[in-house]
């Protein structure tokens, strides 16, 4: 990684919520969105991405229901999860609350080794409601 790479500190992490139905929630939280230059598409992204988690580091599942790809990516090394979303011509890193930056600096790492792209990183934080 170069001097200049983002550093995925995050600057606010999601808070777990049980609703009394079952299951659990998020609120809150961080998204850090990774916008390729040159543009390319999601079934590109995709690809891509799927050739990252298809690595030695990774476990990963697919929801295939869903109207965007969308996986649950487990970061073996720094035993730590996070969720990638391909959507709108980006790729986003959705923080869960242990997730460690040291695992999104990673996947950031092996995305731009994987592909002839830039990226530009733009973060995005929500507040509890």
């Amino acid at each position: 990684m170069t001097d200049d790479a983002p550093t995925f500190d995050i600057p606010r992490r999601p808070e777990r919520v049980y609703p009394h139905d079952g299951g659990v929630e998020y609120e809150g939280g961080t998204v850090f969105r990774l916008s390729p230059d040159p543009e390319a598409s999601e079934a590109e992204l995709a690809s891509l991405v799927e050739r990252v988690l298809d690595g030695d580091r990774y476990t990963y599942g697919d929801w295939f229901e869903l109207p965007a790809p969308v996986y649950l990516v487990h970061d073996e090394r720094h035993s730590t999860a996070f969720r990638v979303v391909i959507r709108g011509g980006s790729v986003e890193f959705h923080v869960l609350p242990d997730t460690a930056a040291e695992a999104l600096r990673g996947m950031y790492s092996r995305l731009c080794d994987a592909g002839d792209v830039g990226w530009c990183v733009a973060c995005e934080t929500t507040r509890p409601e």
